[in-house]
């Protein structure tokens, strides 16, 4: 059974900040309702101001990276709906989280944005403990990180703050099926292989495989369904307009001309475990890609392959 593009909210988090976005920023910074329960909105229309009258710089990533790292949002088709900030202070990292054109609240692209966050937090940032500080009447925000799975630390007559730690993230992660992408599978040989791997890579080149691998249902290999993408699989694949025939395989059997796409390429990590008739969206470099998992050609532990 397929998953429908479209059906579920949808938000990828981009690193890179361009003038473009930092203009949109400050359109967004100087509507009212979006800045009501923003306590420093002032502070950061001022600072983008400034940044846009005095760099001529295409890129602004090192300036909104200054304490903390700032991500634009993006829905599925590349449209800019708002800001998550992720500053780290000791073992913990403090959210800030902004959907900023009003016509998108409701999309529940709030608690989209806020998985990706944690994502980031935990597996790039390796923060102990994730917090948010909401202002008390933000019903919308309070109900988004609750649904992430925050729980209330401590309140104020202004604030709430509410906070996850790394420990419950990743047991609701391994433990509640996610209702807004499919499921994978990965099988036990394949997590000890692909876990020892993530030893002795850089955790910001591969976090997005760690969650994967961490949100997987793991089973045996000799009872993975076989329309699995396991390691080692030969697959079509459709992406975007294109359909292409890839195999999934370890970093040291990559090759991109023959279309060996190592585990740890964006491609790669985004089709591990999926099976045929799966569709999701996934970020790419700077774009979002709509991929779809066509045929299994081949699969080593449907062959009897057990050891690829």
């Amino acid at each position: 059974m397929s998953t429908k593009l479209g059906d579920k909210p949808f938000v990828s988090l981009c690193p890179e900040i361009t003038r473009s976005d930092a203009l949109t920023l400050m359109g967004w910074l100087g509507d009212e309702c979006v800045t009501r329960y923003l306590s420093d909105s002032r502070h950061v229309s001022r600072f983008i101001e400034e940044v846009i009258g005095r760099v001529q710089l295409p890129i602004l990533t090192h300036l909104f990276n200054q304490g903390g790292r700032f991500f634009m949002a993006y829905d599925r088709h590349d449209v800019p709906v708002g800001f998550v900030r992720l500053v780290k202070t000791g073992a913990d990292c403090e959210m800030v989280l902004v959907i900023g054109n009003r016509d998108n609240w409701g999309r529940k692209l709030g608690a989209s944005a806020i998985r990706e966050g944690m994502k980031i937090a935990f597996f790039d940032i390796r923060a102990d403990k994730l917090i948010a500080k909401i202002h008390t009447e933000n019903a919308r925000s309070l109900k988004a990180f609750e649904s992430c799975g925050f729980l209330l630390e401590s309140q104020t007559p202004a604030l709430k703050s509410f906070a996850i730690s790394s420990e419950r993230y990743l047991r609701l992660l391994r433990k509640s099926p996610a209702d807004y992408v499919p499921d994978i599978h990965i099988t036990e040989f394949d997590k000890v292989r692909l876990t020892n791997l993530l030893a002795f890579e850089h955790p910001s080149s591969v976090f997005e495989l760690e969650h994967e691998i961490e949100r997987a249902i793991i089973v045996d290999s000799r009872q993975v369904a076989q329309d699995v993408v396991t390691m080692n699989s030969r697959a079509l694949v459709q992406l975007d307009d294109e359909e292409l025939e890839v195999a999934l395989v370890f970093p040291e059997d990559a090759d991109d001309s023959a279309g060996k796409l190592s585990v740890c390429s964006d491609m790669g990590t985004a089709i591990l475990g999926y099976k045929e008739g799966d569709a999701f969206d996934w970020r790419m470099t700077n774009r979002t890609r709509h991929i779809r998992i066509g045929k299994v050609l081949y699969q080593p532990e449907a062959a009897g392959d057990f050891h690829l």
